[in-house]
């Protein structure tokens, strides 16, 4: 069985940075693609950013596109979301998403993605 593990959430000031980490347990995931989601309070789960398996192409959503970085380190097994210049309304509980297929138009969607994480709290204060 395969588990998710993020971590990095946390509380920080509006235009501050965070960097989470997602890395799964159980099995190597570098053959996947991967993808972040969150979810803010009385809002529906939504998607952030995906990332190829070979880390050559990604894509984000046009709220975190300038702001936000996805990346891994396939040595690792870890997948990353840098998180710069945040806002009070990127608020929400993060979760990581895997594969098993990369698709170039419906990427966005969360039943491309079989593994998923518990989730990591970020809170943005203003």
């Amino acid at each position: 069985q395969v588990q998710l593990v993020e971590s990095g959430g946390g509380l920080v000031q509006a235009g501050g940075s965070l960097r989470l980490s997602c890395a799964p347990s159980g099995r190597t995931l570098t053959a996947y693609p991967m993808a972040w989601f969150r979810q803010a309070p009385g809002k529906e789960r939504e998607f952030v950013a995906t990332i190829r398996s070979n880390g050559g192409t990604t894509y984000y959503a046009d709220s975190v596109k300038g702001r936000f970085t996805i990346s891994r380190d396939n040595a690792k097994n870890t997948v990353y979301l840098q998180m710069n210049s945040l806002k009070t309304e990127d608020t929400a509980i993060y979760y990581c998403a895997a594969g098993p297929i990369w698709y170039t138009s419906t990427y966005y969607k969360e039943s491309r993605y079989d593994y998923w994480g518990q989730g990591t709290q970020v809170t943005v204060s203003s």
